[in-house]
């Protein structure tokens, strides 16, 4: 006796159900993940993170949106919820529901043990298709780490390190800074 045959959707289907959907979903080539909850350590970086960006911003050409803004890839299919977008100019949407974004500048994935390899493997390869997509950061929630990726002129990428609680990184594409000591405000008070 075999496997079952998987059933693949569209993504037409896949929208109309996840319209619908109290949990959110990925959807790629077809099939449909489903996507886990967050713990209190990935929830303290979000808020830490998003209000720094949230008020650098405020007023700004560039806007940050939280994990509930959906993003369409059409070069790969891939649609996906990052935990911060920064968006810069006017939202490009796939639909009159205006639910669905095309064009992210900045995106920022907080790292879990559940995530680490797709968001640093997979899922970045597939967001180095979007084409407006100038810097991919991926903040640690097990210890003191955020990789920050930079798209150079030529289209390859260039990463920055940084380990330590007094490090500064800066977001080029919203001329702006982020403190580590900042994005980990009360993350690690319990060790």
């Amino acid at each position: 006796m075999g496997l079952p045959e998987k059933q693949y959707i569209t993504p037409e289907q896949y929208l109309e159900s996840e319209r619908l959907a109290l949990e959110k979903h990925e959807f790629y080539l077809g099939e449909i993940f489903a996507m886990s909850g967050a713990s209190f350590r990935h929830n303290q970086i979000f808020k830490n993170t998003y209000g720094n960006l949230f008020n650098k911003l405020k007023g700004k050409p560039c806007q940050p949106y939280g994990s509930d803004l959906r993003i369409h890839i059409p070069n790969n299919s891939l649609y996906t919820y990052p935990d911060i977008s920064i968006i810069c100019g006017k939202p490009e949407m796939t639909d009159t529901v205006k639910d669905t974004i095309t064009n992210p500048s900045v995106i920022i994935e907080i790292l879990s043990k559940s995530t680490y390899d797709y968001d640093k493997g997979q899922k970045f390869t597939l967001y180095r298709d979007i084409d407006s997509l100038r810097e991919y950061i991926l903040i640690d929630s097990m210890s003191i780490r955020v990789e920050h990726y930079f798209k150079n002129e030529d289209s390859s990428w260039t990463l920055k390190d940084y380990r330590t609680i007094d490090a500064k990184l800066n977001i080029e594409t919203i001329s702006a800074d982020l403190l580590l000591s900042d994005v980990y405000v009360d993350v690690f008070v319990d060790e």
